[in-house]
């Protein structure tokens, strides 16, 4: 929302709250309790409350819609909204499984409309002078990347633990490495090695790791977890020293990220530009609504990330 405001390409309507009919499972405690977080949202913000999430795809009031719900619930709300005609800005993951994401790309390419993957550390001005000092050969020829995202245990209760609600390491912080290390490999990253983690308190994946190689022979290595203690690192090793940087995952907005640079025997920190990746994130989403090629090549990247996490899921037998 701080980043929404600060733009002009939208104006904020509202939020909605799931229904009794939407939520089943939910008491009255917990719908009243969903209302109060709304009120203290439009107090903040402005806009209504809608009272319902049918309410508020079905307004007329209405272009686009965030959709920032648990990974499971994405893809049934987001072809709701894609039928309704409205364009969607989805957190990530897009959707729990290939054949969905693939359904809602189709949907939203037959009605001309935008679908986005909320990664927006992917739009931080960081990666491009990483990717800079990569090109000078600084570091000579690129042997290994390896990127590692992970954090703490949160509250038993979040979703992230919950498999029944598109809970896992490999959903919510692996997508992050995977995503990437398909960018830093280019095209023809594919995964050729994978493995989840398990413990005995959750259904779901704890952590995970993999390897992802090009065409060109140039691999990179990713590891990420959500019991883990917290690391969001890249490290570049090249043929005549090596880079490192930490959160090229998750820098907030105007948050000046440094690299580590090392070159024979001589370090030195080089500071990377701050940005705000949410902004730029969501202008990517206007650019996608607004023009046709810019939305074609986004269902391209969705469907790219879909397809590896996919993959993933394949190498390590994970169901």
């Amino acid at each position: 929302m701080p980043a929404l405001n600060k733009l002009k390409a939208f104006h904020f309507a509202g939020v909605a709250v799931a229904s009794q009919k939407e939520w089943p499972k939910a008491d009255e405690t917990s719908l009243n309790a969903e209302k109060e977080k709304a009120r203290e949202f439009t107090d903040n913000y402005g806009g209504r409350i809608f009272d319902s999430y049918n309410s508020i795809v079905q307004s007329d009031d209405i272009d686009a819609l965030y959709l920032p719900l648990p990974p499971s619930l994405h893809y049934m709300w987001a072809k709701e909204v894609l039928k309704a005609g409205k364009h969607v800005l989805l957190e990530k993951p897009a959707t729990t499984f290939y054949e969905n994401t693939d359904e809602l790309i189709e949907l939203a390419q037959k009605n001309n409309l935008a679908l986005h993957e909320n990664y927006m550390f992917a739009f931080h001005a960081q990666l491009s002078a990483i990717n800079d000092i990569i090109q000078s050969k600084e570091i000579g020829d690129v042997r290994l990347y390896r990127i590692s995202f992970g954090f703490p245990r949160r509250a038993a209760n979040d979703f992230r633990y919950n498999k029944a609600l598109g809970g896992g390491a490999l959903l919510d912080a692996g997508g992050y490495t995977i995503k990437y290390a398909s960018m830093l490999l280019g095209k023809t990253a594919k995964i050729v090695y994978a493995q989840s983690q398990f413990t005995d308190e959750f259904e779901v994946d704890i952590a995970g790791s993999a390897a992802l190689v090009n065409d060109y022979g140039v691999s990179a290595q990713i590891a990420f977890g959500m019991d883990n203690s917290y690391k969001c690192d890249l490290e570049v090793w090249g043929s005549k020293g090596s880079l490192f940087a930490g959160r090229v995952l998750t820098a907030p907005a105007d948050f000046t990220p440094q690299a580590e640079i090392k070159v024979e025997n001589e370090t030195h920190t080089r500071s990377l530009p701050a940005d705000d990746a949410f902004k730029k994130s969501i202008l990517h989403f206007m650019q996608c609504i607004e023009n046709k090629s810019s939305r074609t090549n986004n269902y391209k990247t969705i469907i790219k990330q879909a397809q590896l996490v996919e993959d993933f899921k394949v190498n390590a037998n994970l169901k």
